[in-house]
């Protein structure tokens, strides 16, 4: 008996399949024969597809100094609205449902600045992005 290549055990199989399965294809699914089909409810909310995700509120015009502790586990708040600035608070999941904090560890004691404009380049640490005109003439939320 000859073996047979994996190319062609995949071919061989493929058609096996489709020969199985009734020719391949897409299958619909079917209601009763003369049902019809019932529309969605016209006050069914729109579904917002988006492949751009939501840009990150500007919490604060300048870095936060932060004393970090070597392997303590942090969350920095990327999207800007916790009320724990620079740390996330959960405020993310309704105020921001496509943006979650980063989380990091140090591996030393050290002060960092870690950014409040949410533009840095290099997450959670501050890059001087909050120089920038766009973030300088940004309006920040009210403080509560």
């Amino acid at each position: 008996m000859a073996l047979l290549s994996p190319a062609a055990l995949v071919t061989l199989m493929g058609a096996a399949g489709r020969r199985w399965r009734g020719g391949g294809g897409v299958r619909r699914p079917r209601g009763p024969p003369g049902a019809a089909r019932i529309p969605p409810p016209a006050s069914a909310p729109p579904v917002r597809r988006c492949s751009v995700p939501p840009q990150p509120r500007v919490a604060a015009k300048q870095p936060f100094p932060v004393e970090l502790k070597a392997g303590k586990r942090y969350a920095w708040c990327a999207c800007g609205h916790s009320e724990r600035q620079p740390f996330c608070d959960g405020t993310h999941k309704k105020a921001a449902p496509g943006v979650s904090p980063l989380r990091f560890t140090p591996e030393e004691d050290k002060t960092a600045w870690l950014c409040g404009c949410k533009r840095t380049r290099s997450p959670p640490y501050c890059d001087g992005t909050h120089k920038e005109e766009a973030v300088q003439s940004a309006q920040l939320a009210p403080q509560p």
